[in-house]
């Protein structure tokens, strides 16, 4: 099944042999104020396709038109229910104060090292770890907080990781970029990016092992695999691409296009800033969606999500969006033009959000604050919970860091194993 409401486009310049050659002047040129990140680009759109490209082509949804058909149907044909709202509502708004209160707690020391803030991106975590299953798999980058959050990872948890504390979701040994919970199926943040997807890609092909080798008729898990756009000219991408379309895995390969890699603008950086057009180069659907609107990322993630879950395979998906602080909270944010943060500030994802719920009478603004209040008081929870808890012991340094059989870490005589001069014999034959 294609995506509804679906554009087909050719994605390369391929010859058939019933097809001539188009010349620069022979193709319609058009220019458009704002095609892609607020750019005043020069786009060519191709007059004639042959039904052998047509074929080829790979389907592009058309989000905004998805969305304008749904509201014309019926006033009462809402984007989502007053359930799933209220729930992505929640969601944002966690995702926001978690962050907020992160930056506070850094501030006084109580984190370390690098911490990434994801304020201005939560349509993206929202939009789509919301849909998803609890078998289903999270890989995520450095900006891994809210990916966590959203995946159900408790508030209280992530914090206590963040403050290097026992009770955190790693046991204090991960912190900012390394949230992983088994349990959530969070498969963990990577410092280095382009790390998760390789990983992302292994997960999706467990999925589809167990479901057509194993015979585990009921393993329809999918993978979201959330990277940025500085990612997105790094090997990994293209090679992982080319294996999730060989083999039709089960992934969804999420770009959080944020514009700015650290302090290199997207747009300098890239030969072709349209990064959901590598998806078609590499016979998967690529879709470039609106990611500081919920509701679109929604109705985009919803299709390549079910996609992926019926067995057809991934889908490329760059969501547009921005984030609100500098690369980390190191970061004096002086690069960037002040008046493209405003103009990004301005359509703030929660606020947007906010304003249909209320507008849809799908919630009132007392239910809106009393979920507002119910968050404030989860991330206090979180800290108080954080702050109190005990920091990890020194035996517990070393676990978790090389792979050995027994189980590493400290031996039944309470020696460190590494210390042991017999701690690598028989490597070789394990």
């Amino acid at each position: 099944m294609s995506f509804s409401g679906a554009k087909i486009i050719q994605p390369l310049c391929i010859r058939y042999p019933d097809t001539p050659v188009i010349s620069d002047q022979a193709a319609n040129r058009i220019t458009t104020s704002s095609p892609f990140l607020g750019s005043t680009r020069t786009l060519r759109r191709i007059q004639s396709v042959s039904a052998a490209q047509r074929r080829s082509a790979s389907a592009i949804v058309a989000v905004a038109d998805v969305v304008k058909e749904k509201k014309l149907k019926s006033n009462k044909n809402h984007l989502l229910t007053k359930e799933e709202g209220l729930e992505v509502y929640e969601d944002m708004i966690l995702g926001r104060v978690f962050e907020d209160m992160c930056a506070q707690m850094y501030y006084r020391g109580k984190m370390f090292g690098f911490v990434h803030l994801y304020n201005g991106q939560e349509a993206v975590s929202s939009g789509f770890i919301k849909l998803l299953k609890k078998e289903d798999s999270v890989v995520s980058t450095y900006r891994d907080h809210v990916h966590a959050l959203s995946k159900g990872v408790p508030a209280r948890a992530v914090m206590s990781e963040l403050f290097g504390k026992t009770t955190g979701c790693c046991r204090g040994q991960g912190g900012s970029m390394h949230m992983f919970s088994a349990e959530h199926n969070v498969l963990g943040g990577f410092a280095f990016i382009g790390e998760g997807i390789p990983v992302a890609t292994g997960a999706a092909f467990t999925s589809k092992y167990k479901r057509e080798v194993l015979k585990e008729a009921d393993c329809d898990h999918v993978t979201l695999a959330f990277f940025g756009d500085g990612t997105a000219n790094n090997g990994q991408f293209f090679e992982c691409l080319n294996m999730a379309a060989l083999w039709k895995l089960p992934i969804v390969f999420v770009v959080e296009n944020n514009l700015w890699a650290i302090g290199m603008s997207h747009l300098r950086a890239t030969s072709d800033p349209e990064i959901w057009k590598k998806g078609p180069a590499f016979g998967m659907p690529g879709v470039h969606v609106d990611g500081m609107d919920v509701l679109k990322v929604r109705e985009v993630a919803k299709k390549a999500i079910g996609r992926a879950r019926r067995g057809e395979g991934p889908t490329l998906v760059e969501c547009e969006t921005y984030r609100f602080r500098g690369h980390s909270l190191a970061d004096p944010d002086e690069l960037r033009d002040p008046a493209e943060k405003a103009r990004y500030a301005a359509r703030d994802p929660i606020t947007a959000l906010k304003k249909y719920l209320i507008e849809s009478k799908l919630a009132s603004e007392a239910e809106l604050k009393a979920i507002e209040k119910k968050i404030d008081e989860v991330v206090e929870d979180a800290v108080e919970f954080a702050n109190e808890s005990p920091v990890p012991s020194r035996s517990q340094l070393l676990e978790n860091v090389f792979a050995d059989p027994k189980g590493f870490g400290i031996g039944p005589d309470g020696r460190y194993r590494c210390e042991d001069p017999k701690f690598t014999q028989g490597t070789a034959q394990v």
